[in-house]
Formats: C-alpha cells, structure tokens, sequence
C-alpha cells in the first residue's frame, strides 16, 4: 500500500509540473505575440509619419498647414522612445486640425496626385489605430497571465518586464475615410 501513495505523489507532482511548465510556456508565447503586436504597431506609426510628411513636401496644401503636418511628422519619427507616445499624439491632433474640413479634403482630392496621398494616410491613420488596439489587447491578456497567483509565486514569467500599453492619441480626420 506504501507504494501506492508514492505512485499517487509522483503523479501529482508530475501533472504538476506539467501545468506549470505549459503555463511558463503560455507566458512566453504571450511576450513574443506583445513584441510583435509592437512591431506592427511602430511600422504602421512609422508609415503614417512617412506618409503626412510626403504630403506636407508635395505642395499641395498651403504653407502653413503643410509646415504644421511636416513639422509634427518630423518630430514623431524623429522622437525618443520615452517621448514617441507624445509625438504621435502631437502627430494625430495635427492631422485632425489639417484635414478638418471636409469639403477641403474633397478639393485635394479632385488632383489624382493628392488622391493618392490622402487615400494612403487614411489607410495609415486607420492601420494605427487597429494595431494599437491588437497591442493593447495583447497586453492585457499578458497581464492578466502574469496575475495568476501561480505565476507570481513560482515566477513563471522570468525577469521579462511587465508589458506596457500604448497610450497614445490615434485619432483621425473622418474625411479621410
């Protein structure tokens, strides 16, 4: 009978370790799906940078406007990590105070060039704003893991730094829609 509880022990411990090596796993899997989530999300800022400077230097809005858009496009690709979430934020409000104007946006649109342009910056603004909500959903999740008690107590998630949100302005003029 002496060894029935040992085998009884051995197979708790055992399933035991199991879980706990399949939910280490899961946090893991959880990290690398937060660092993709943002890189996605800094390739699509990135773009809709890339995207309000060229119009800005294209010469189709007038100058002030396009030394607004230029200016904040700049600063938010030209931005330091600690500062990005701001710059983008500065970015979005500027696109928001350029493209205000519907029937403006609507004249733009009339030269094939600026059709282009605009039809790309809002296929950009709206890339962001989905790929900062997929980041943050992520996020929560993995949080949400590192939570769980098991985690905590048996440090399953390692030294990896709790993942951050992105908190930033994506805002986007409904003209571009």
């Amino acid at each position: 009978m002496e060894w029935l509880w040992l085998l009884v022990a051995v197979l708790v411990l055992g399933l035991g370790a199991v879980f706990m090596s399949w939910t280490a796993g899961r946090v893991d899997r959880l990290h690398h799906r937060v660092e993709k989530a943002r890189a996605v999300l800094d390739a699509a800022l990135f773009h809709r940078s890339g995207t309000a400077v060229e119009i800005a230097s294209a010469g189709i809005m007038d100058p002030a406007t396009s030394l607004l858009l230029l200016d904040a496009g700049h600063g938010a690709r030209a931005s330091a990590a600690a500062d990005r979430e701001l710059a983008e934020s500065d970015l979005s409000r500027a696109l928001v105070a350029a493209f205000a104007d519907a029937e403006e946006v609507d004249d733009l649109r009339a030269d094939c060039g600026a059709r282009e342009l605009l039809d790309e910056l809002g296929n950009a603004c709206r890339s962001v704003e989905l790929s900062r909500r997929f980041h943050n959903d992520v996020v929560a999740s993995a949080r949400a893991l590192r939570s769980r008690r098991v985690v905590r107590w048996f440090g399953l998630a390692g030294h990896a730094p709790l993942p951050q949100t992105a908190e930033l302005d994506d805002s986007w003029p409904p003209a571009l829609t």
